[in-house]
């Protein structure tokens, strides 16, 4: 269940995707979004910085704020899985497993995984739907500890994350992604509806538990125009890092 200020940023994010506030308006202050929403100053702030660090809204002189833009934006402020990010924005959001085996792990999974050399690990392919359109196509390496558990898992289960943290307590704590963009192949290209060798955004993410256990490794590929990454830094606090290409 999301907490109070993601209920109060996903309101506000809908009125904003909907129109209800165009770009370049002005949102209520804080004191008048507190009397709105029942809320306290605390949980406005964090609901309006939610949406800040989406690029969503921005700031002038004063306490209001302005809405910079309505495309959809992912952001890495938090730790949220893409079907949790698409609920949060309230869009329409549907799974289907492509194929799911366990094999031996290839030598990339054992080091992101920092598996053995004779390790077995749950390989799923799985297609992600934003209003009934294919945005997303994931293959997914889970841990040996974490693939009985998957494996229960229905193939239109919306919420993996979700589902693990009913079953089994809170499995995903940490991540690290890697951008980049890759050409389309040719099941690429089938699943996501585009052209063979059309750009597509890659997202290369290693998962881990609250005491650091790798969980799952994922090779993300996004269609392109279905999604924009938001990435905020400062002079103080600067999470980006340039690497090169392996």
């Amino acid at each position: 269940m999301p907490a109070r200020y993601e209920e109060i940023a996903a309101t506000i994010r809908e009125g904003i995707i909907g129109g209800v506030y165009p770009v370049g308006s002005q949102l209520a202050s804080e004191s008048e979004l507190m009397e709105s929403f029942g809320a306290a100053r605390g949980t406005v702030r964090r609901a309006v910085e939610l949406l800040a660090s989406e690029g969503l809204i921005g700031s002038r002189q004063g306490a209001r704020r302005i809405v910079l833009r309505s495309e959809r934006r992912q952001s890495f402020a938090e730790l949220h899985s893409f079907a949790q990010w698409a609920q949060f924005h309230g869009y329409r959001i549907a799974s289907r497993v492509q194929a799911q085996k366990r094999r031996p792990a290839t030598a990339a999974e054992r080091q992101q995984l920092k598996l053995s050399a004779d390790a077995v690990v749950l390989h799923v392919l799985r297609l992600r739907f934003l209003d009934d359109a294919p945005v997303l196509l994931e293959r997914t390496v889970y841990a040996p500890f974490l693939a009985p558990e998957i494996e229960k898992l229905p193939a239109d289960c919306v919420s993996v994350t979700e589902s693990l943290r009913d079953s089994v307590g809170t499995v995903f704590a940490y991540g690290e992604h890697l951008l980049d963009a890759v050409g389309a192949g040719s099941q690429d290209a089938r699943l996501l509806g585009v052209r063979r060798g059309s750009p597509l955004l890659r997202q290369r993410r290693v998962t881990t538990t609250p005491d650091g256990t790798p969980a799952e490794y994922s090779d993300d590929r996004y269609r392109p125009g279905s999604v924009t990454f938001s990435i905020r830094n400062s002079v103080g606090s600067n999470p980006l890092l340039r690497l090169p290409q392996n």
